[in-house]
């Protein structure tokens, strides 16, 4: 996916990447990321729900419209709707690459937040 970001970026086409892992995309250099707390194979949200999909894919839209940097992330406002315990098909234990970089995701879900709040 960074591969095919940095082509169209040299090309002259602005890309945006949506993941649940924003520092690995950020450290492997797309151009902007939108980071969103999402169950992985549920990136735009729950099977069916065409209006909140619609939501996320928009927000990813205007983050993409906001960038003024290349190497920005972005952290959607949404929160999946099912409590993680509730979810069968989630993983147990979190991914290797979010352990790996948790201590920095939680930076800036904090940051996030203060944003929104001011």
């Amino acid at each position: 996916m960074g591969l095919v970001a940095r082509y169209l970026e040299g090309q002259g086409f602005s890309t945006i990447c949506l993941t649940m892992t924003p520092e690995f995309h950020r450290q492997i250099g797309m151009p902007r990321v939108a980071a969103i707390e999402y169950p992985f194979g549920r990136t735009v949200g729950q099977v069916h729900d065409v209006h909140g999909q619609r939501e996320v894919l928009l927000e990813m839209i205007a983050c993409l419209e906001k960038a003024k940097n290349p190497g920005e992330v972005f952290h959607l406002p949404f929160t999946w709707p099912e409590a993680p315990k509730e979810t069968k098909w989630q993983p147990s234990e979190i991914s290797p690459i979010l352990k790996l970089f948790q201590g920095e995701i939680k930076k800036m879900r904090e940051q996030a937040r203060k944003s929104r709040s001011d």
